[in-house]
């Protein structure tokens, strides 16, 4: 074992899980002097990396070269004076791990360092000056951390070599440089996302005539994209500038660079779209100010997604795009599609019957059009679909039952159309809808797979469960509605739509439907917003809704409830501000929060969920009860009345029954009072 110089567990081909002992023993050989790669990334392993690095001999420490601990489950922190042994290190990777503390300043020692990856960890405090001493850095990657306090040139004074960066989500983290600075070092790769480098345009990017791979999203940027910034990445393919407040507009020579993925969301840009980028895969310009029509002819065949919706862009649309108003092309009909978002543009057409085709489709965005007709049968057909929303159309119609063979479905938004008849009452076929361990958030899977990340929070902005009052964001846990407001449907709510317990969002306001709520709607135990208001609604309100204990909304006004208000820990703290405004329009509803008393037209909700029926108090009902076994025992007394024995028992028994009833219903009086 003398001469052994490389040691790879190759953990992630053979699937190896490793414990802290056998790690510890790998470090315990005591003939490692000539070790100079040591490699268990992927070896998922648990414990302290600083009991392992302090396991290997110190013999070993000052030769080892090449360390590579990632991805495993290392907790702890990175021990100062221990780093610092390691002097002949060229490669420290420890991605993926759980490590916290301090970045420690011992890392200035590491002199030969090429490569330095500590992120997805829980590090924080500062970044250390020292690491600007590292003069053969090329590698530097703290990306994913809780890093805080402010970034200079000290920094980067010695990076000459400095190629990839990636200070990315450390939101507390600033880069803070003078207007004239100019970096030692040509990037190849820099990742700032949500890491504060603004107000400014970074001037400093003027220096980075090589860079490929650029992310300044969320970074609090405040000004105009600068002419020169176009001509100095020529050579970009990947560039991500979202979430800022740029301005300025996108330059004639776009269509000659070689992007290949591009996001320019949520800015203030304007101007005219002339051409797009040749090369381009994934392209969004959503949620800004861009105008003028798009050319009739693109020559972007590598196009995958186009995000553009919240714009000023008119005409008619491209054969080579298929977006934007008028009809969707024909060519869809040979395309299969996975995603398909077209929402707040001004398409004016029945269903599109081009996407019949598409049986893979999992995602179909349709809504803020002008679409109209009826939703078609064939819909059912479409048995991938997972997200569903053709809301604010003019669809008309009923709502074809075919729709409950979309077993993966796990959001339904048909909101404010013009559908009529009743709503299907297989709703409880929508499986995808249920709390079960065999359903799954494939959507949100296919994001990260496909597109590598570029549009993955887009795909989060686009999720907007609107309910009468507020927004509900579909992070990246999905929030499930069913949304049917604002139509003209009638009928009953069915009752199975309660086994849908996966529910978060159930809003069918604004319809015209009748008869009682569900009694089993607290079966829903995700539920956090219900809508039920403007409708005809009937009957008590159920208290089994007092079993939400996740709602924090709800809205049953302008309806024809009657009877007592039900209580409960979760619906007393609703709308605490004017909580009477949930039930407002209800004439037959009593009790808090309504000033209304509940004398003789309420219901009594026991607190055990028992309901005494309209118009029984708990004083009349153990009066009645008092009555009945009078009458009851007054007619066995008349026949035995003849036997005397038997009369002076009876008597007993009454004096003693008597006085226990009438004491019991004195008691729930003065309770109650």
């Amino acid at each position: 074992m003398t001469s052994l110089q490389v040691l790879d567990l190759l953990c992630e081909q053979i699937d190896y899980v490793m414990n802290l002992k056998t790690l510890q023993m790998v470090g315990n050989f005591k003939n490692l002097c000539n070790l100079q790669i040591l490699s268990l990334n992927f070896c998922y392993s648990r414990g302290d990396m600083t009991a392992l690095m302090e396991s290997l001999p110190q013999c070993a420490r000052g030769n080892l070269q090449d360390l590579y601990l990632g991805r495993n489950n290392f907790t702890r922190t990175l021990t100062p004076n221990l780093i610092g042994q390691f002097t002949s290190l060229r490669i420290l990777e420890l991605f993926d791990n759980n490590l916290s503390g301090i970045i420690p300043p011992g890392i200035g020692n590491c002199t030969r360092l090429i490569t330095l990856t500590i992120d997805n960890n829980n590090l924080s405090g500062s970044v250390p000056n020292e690491i600007g001493g590292l003069t053969n850095l090329t590698v530097l990657n703290l990306g994913n951390n809780q890093l805080n306090g402010v970034i200079t040139e000290e920094h980067f004074k010695h990076l000459t070599n400095l190629m990839d960066i990636d200070l990315s989500y450390n939101s507390d983290l600033k880069v803070i440089v003078e207007e004239g600075w100019l970096p030692p070092f040509r990037l190849e790769y820099g990742s700032f996302a949500s890491c504060q480098i603004g107000p400014l345009f970074p001037a400093w990017l003027q220096q980075q005539g090589s860079i490929s791979y650029l992310d300044i999203s969320i970074a609090g940027i405040k000004d105009k994209i600068p002419d020169w910034f176009w001509t100095t990445v020529p050579q970009a393919t990947y560039l991500d500038m979202s979430d800022n407040k740029l301005t300025g507009s996108l330059p004639a020579h776009l269509g000659d660079m070689p992007l290949v993925k591009l996001n320019l969301s949520s800015n203030h840009l304007n101007g005219p779209i002339r051409a797009f980028p040749r090369n381009i895969e994934i392209l969004d310009i959503s949620s800004n100010s861009f105008s003028g029509i798009l050319a009739l002819s693109f020559e972007a065949p590598a196009l995958e997604v186009l995000i553009k919706f919240s714009n000023k862009i008119g005409g008619s649309i491209p054969e080579s795009i298929n977006l934007l108003e008028g009809e969707i092309h024909q060519c869809f009909a040979s395309i299969q599609l996975d995603f398909l978002l077209l929402s707040n543009n001004s398409f004016a057409e029945k269903f599109p019957t081009v996407l019949r085709n598409s049986t893979g489709l999992k995602m179909l965005d349709l809504s803020w059009n002008e679409f109209f007709g009826w939703l078609p049968t064939w819909i059912g057909e479409l048995t991938g679909l997972e997200f569903l929303r053709v809301s604010h159309n003019m669809f008309s119609g009923n709502i074809p039952l075919e729709i409950v063979y979309l077993r993966k479905l796990q959001s339904l938004d048909l909101s404010d159309n013009n559908l009529s008849g009743v709503i299907p009452q297989q709703l409880a076929n929508l499986t995808g809808m249920m709390t079960s361990p065999k359903n799954y958030r494939s959507i949100s899977s296919t994001r990260e797979n496909k597109h590598d990340g570029i549009i993955e929070d887009q795909f989060d902005e686009l999720l907007l469960v609107m309910t009468k009052e507020h927004k509900l964001n579909m992070a990246q846990d999905w929030i499930i509605p069913i949304d049917l407001s604002d139509n003209s449907l009638s009928g009953e709510i069915p009752s199975n739509i309660t086994s849908l317990d996966a529910v978060v969002n159930l809003n069918l306001s604004s319809n015209d439907l009748r008869g009682r709520i569900p009694n089993k709607i607290g079966a829903i135990k995700a539920l956090e917003s219900l809508d039920l208001s403007e409708n005809m609604l009937s009957g008590e309100i159920p208290s089994s809704l007092s079993n939400l204990t996740s709602l924090s909304y709800m809205n049953l006004s302008y309806n024809n409830l009657s009877g007592r208000i039900p209580s409960g820990p979760q619906l007393d703290t609703l709308n605490a501000e004017n909580p009477s405004l949930l039930y407002i329009g209800n004439s037959g509803l009593c009790g808090p929060p309504l000033q209304k008393i509940c004398s003789g037209n309420g219901s009594f909700i026991h607190g055990n969920g028992i309901s005494f029926g309209q118009g029984t108090e708990p004083l009349s009902f153990y009066l009645g009860l008092v009555l009945g076994l009078v009458v009851g025992l007054w007619m066995v007394f008349c026949a035995l009345l003849f036997k005397k024995a038997w009369r002076i028992a009876y008597f007993r028994l009454f004096d003693k029954c008597c006085d226990t009833i009438f004491v019991h219903q004195y008691m729930m009086w003065a309770r109650d009072v």
